[in-house]
């Protein structure tokens, strides 16, 4: 309903394209700007507690568009800045949300409880639309903004009974700002998920033309009112909730690339139809292949980011996701609004089709990920050995690891560590190094640092089934009876401790317990 009546409301005011694409940019541009932070606190703190923070915010931003409206202050400005804040608590809502899910269903169902997300999402799409275009037309865009600000209540109120099952953590939060940073060197050093990145980008630009342009196709091309632009998007919504219904049947039947690959030529038939169609109707039913197309394809991708994400970065991977998502959104609106100021509606919606046709050109080097990241507990007998007075605060760690492995396989275990030191990083190791003995060529040396004690122990508990598998594979070199030899240090920079005579060293005192994760 907010999306009709702000939209409608921007082309009854400005009567510019621009502004209209704008409403678009203003909704998803705070998805983009707070993704890494969102993440972070739905990975730190209880999701649910998150979520319903987060749709106060968007109660606040929908309350105030709902006042200007019926205080006769309504402006492109406030229409604007509503939209935004209204955006920044869907934007701190949706990764809490979302990623509650796999720890609801597990990872067999996420496929089909994405799909009842999508059909639950695209119902209101369906519905709201058309009956904000009735209420406005009705009663006018009070009315519509009021009843908006209305239904966030039973939201926030079954937040509020969800009774959720939290799992203490052993350590305590991150710090934001270190969570942050984990977040995005998970992402960094996963390549199959920047791969779903990078395409969803491109998906979202295309997706963006729709959002933005069927204002202008109801107005300009079809000669319509609030109603035409309603049924638009309900048809837009109707084609994502039928498309949703069968997605089980059809992720059996198809694998996640070729389902990709079909909705992206749906979506290019839709826009060109949409783009030269004179007719309500022939526009009413490319908008339902419209929609369940985007739909299904941008599901795919958000599956294949959730399955290969472990839950101690859910968040964090999911609101990255997106941030992609609503940059292609906020970009792509502002760039067709552009297209459609100066050459038409048609020429933009053509342009989109053209973004939409080239991503098939990026299938064989930016294919899908099917992996699953299952979560494992550290190594049996690893628990590190500490004889120091060490607090959770204690750092820098060094860790080094002494592997022997015979000159003929140094290539293939030197490849074998370059995946291994992905694993380190995306884990939460910087500066990971592999150093090679000139006097004793078959001594190896990998050498990596941690910013705590506790930045150490928290990487302990992140490994995955997968990365154990890098693990082993790199210690399977590794000749001799026992295992590769590993080093704990804590840095000692020259300077940094000042002792005195009569101090004692903490290494040599009874050292202080620590918390270490079990075998």
């Amino acid at each position: 309903m907010q999306a009709v009546a702000a939209a409608w409301t921007m082309l009854q005011i400005s009567h510019k394209a621009d502004l209209v694409a704008m409403v678009q940019t203003a909704s998803m541009l705070p998805v983009m700007l707070l993704a890494v932070v969102s993440g972070a606190l739905a990975d730190m703190y209880d999701r649910k507690r998150v979520a319903i923070a987060a749709l106060t915010l968007s109660l606040s931003g929908a309350s105030l568009l709902a006042g200007v409206a019926a205080t006769g202050h309504i402006s492109p400005t406030w229409i604007l800045l509503c939209c935004f804040i209204t955006g920044a608590g869907f934007a701190l809502y949706l990764p809490a949300w979302q990623s509650s899910a796999v720890e609801i269903v597990g990872v067999k169902a996420m496929p089909a409880a994405v799909s009842l997300f999508s059909i639950s999402t695209n119902a209101a799409r369906s519905i709201g639309p058309a009956l904000g275009g009735v209420v406005i037309a009705a009663s006018g865009m009070v009315l519509a903004f009021s009843l908006n600000a209305v239904f966030y209540a039973p939201i926030i109120i079954a937040l509020v009974l969800w009774k959720r099952k939290t799992v203490p953590s052993r350590l305590p939060p991150e710090r934001l700002d270190r969570a942050m940073i984990a977040g995005l060197r998970f992402i960094q050093n996963s390549p199959a998920i920047r791969r779903v990145m990078l395409r969803s980008l491109i998906t979202s630009m295309g997706g963006a033309a729709v959002y933005s342009m069927l204002p202008l196709v109801a107005h300009d091309k079809l000669h319509g009112g609030p109603g035409s632009y309603g049924i638009l998007l309900g048809a837009f919504g109707l084609g994502a909730v039928i498309f949703a219904l069968g997605t089980t049947r059809i992720r059996s039947r198809f694998t996640p690339e070729v389902i990709v690959r079909s909705c992206t030529i749906v979506r290019v038939a839709s826009l060109l139809i949409t783009a030269f169609s004179p007719s309500l109707l022939l526009s009413a039913v490319a908008m339902i292949g419209a929609g369940g197309a985007l739909m299904l394809e941008t599901a795919s991708y958000n599956v294949a980011v959730q399955i290969s994400s472990p839950r101690w970065v859910g968040g964090r991977a999911l609101a990255m996701f997106q941030t992609t998502v609503a940059a292609g959104l906020a970009g792509g609106a502002v760039l067709w609004g552009r297209i459609a100021t100066d050459q038409g509606v048609t020429i933009a919606l053509c342009f989109a089709a053209a973004l939409v046709l080239s991503s098939l050109l990026l299938v064989r080097r930016l294919s899908m990920a099917e992996s699953v990241a299952a979560e494992a507990a550290p190594p049996i007998g690893s628990d590190p050995v500490a004889k120091m007075a060490l607090t959770g605060r204690s750092g820098p760690v060094t860790i080094e690891v002494e592997y022997r492995v015979r000159s003929e396989d140094a290539r293939i275990f030197y490849h074998a560590m370059k995946e291994f030191r992905r694993t380190r990083e995306r884990n939460g190791a910087f500066n990971t190094t592999l150093a090679r003995d000139i006097a004793d060529p078959e001594l190896w040396i990998e050498r990596f640092h941690f910013p705590t004690w506790n930045d150490y122990l928290r990487a302990r508990d992140r490994p995955t089934i997968d990365d154990h598998q890098v693990r082993e594979r790199a210690f399977s070199f590794h000749i001799g009876s026992e295992t590769p030899r590993i080093r704990r240090m804590l840095e000692r920079p020259t300077g940094s401790v000042r002792w005195h005579e009569d101090v004692v060293d903490p290494g040599e005192s009874v050292a202080l317990p620590i918390l270490v994760p079990s075998g």
